[in-house]
Order: C-alpha cells, then structure tokens, then sequence
C-alpha cells in the first residue's frame, strides 16, 4: 500500500488544501493529512479545533486519515508507514523554501521523497493567512474554503473581539 503524509498547519482548511488531496488520492492508495506542531506560528485555530475541521472538511474521501505530530516529518513519515511526503506549489516563491525542506528531508532519511502537486489555477493564491485576514476583518470566505470551515471561521472571529474599551473620563478642572 502506497501511503503519503500531507503536512501543513491546515489553519484553517481551505479548497487549496483540498484540490491537492485529491491529487495526491489519485496517486496513492492512503493520505494522512498531518497537523504540524510549528512554534514559529502562532495559528487561530487550536489543534484540536483544526483536526476537527479537517475531518469533517475530509468525511466524503476514502482512505484518508487525519493526525498531527511534533518532531521530524520523516520520523513521523516512518512511524505512520509513508514513503512520500505531498507538499502544494502554488508559485515559484514557494519553490525554494519547500525545495530545501526536501532535500532536508532527504538527507534525513533517504526513503521518504517528496511529491510537489500544484491546485487547479483558479486556487492557486488561496493561503491559509490569507483567509484569516478576510474573515478578521469580516469579509466573507466561502467561496474559499469549505462551508463548515467558514461558519467556524466566523464563531472564532467573533468570540476573539473584546468588548470596546469605554474612554477615560476627564478630571474636572478646578
């Protein structure tokens, strides 16, 4: 069995994330969509919010699993029986970075490659950051990501707002 870790941070999911694991199905028997632990980011989501997300986003596809792991990706390939990593190209600036972690991966275990998929055209400037922004500053994403993830995208941007501060009232002069 051909198995395939798609990794990434998933915060939230979006179409992209979604039009490249149906990608990956076509060419493999199982994709485990793994969450990163990535202490340079700081996500909206919390962990388990974004596994939930993902797999009600995923219910629909066959042999797909959905987990998260801290430390190396190809240990966590390795542990989870993967030969090949996905990772989503959408323009050359993301090349060089995902590029390198390759060949990092590469150098740390040489029997797990990595698979580079592009989404359809039309998706190719969705990001999750991207997205993030629209819905904090009340715009509307469902044309970005699925229905569920939108509506969990509003509840969270409207439990963050802190009631507004009330002015400082002025000494009166004597």
């Amino acid at each position: 069995m051909k198995i395939a870790i798609y990794p990434g941070t998933f915060d939230p999911v979006t179409y992209g994330h979604l039009d490249i694991l149906e990608r990956a199905l076509k060419l493999f028997d199982k994709v485990v969509i793994a969450i990163a632990h990535n202490s340079s980011k700081n996500p909206l989501f919390t962990e388990k919010e974004r596994l939930e997300l993902l797999r009600l986003a995923t219910k629909n596809y066959e042999n797909v699993e959905v987990g998260s792991f801290g430390g190396l990706l190809v240990d966590y390939a390795k542990k989870r029986g993967a030969t090949t990593i996905i990772r989503g190209l959408r323009a050359i600036s993301d090349f060089e970075y995902e590029f390198q972690m390759a060949l990092m991966n590469r150098a740390l275990n040489e029997s797990v490659e990595t698979v580079f998929l592009m989404p359809k055209e039309e998706l190719t400037y969705l990001n999750s950051t991207i997205i993030r922004n629209i819905a904090q500053l009340h715009g509307r994403v469902s044309q970005f990501v699925p229905p569920l993830v939108a509506k969990a995208l509003e509840q969270k941007v409207r439990s963050l707002k802190r009631p507004a501060l009330k002015p400082l009232a002025r000494k009166k002069k004597k």
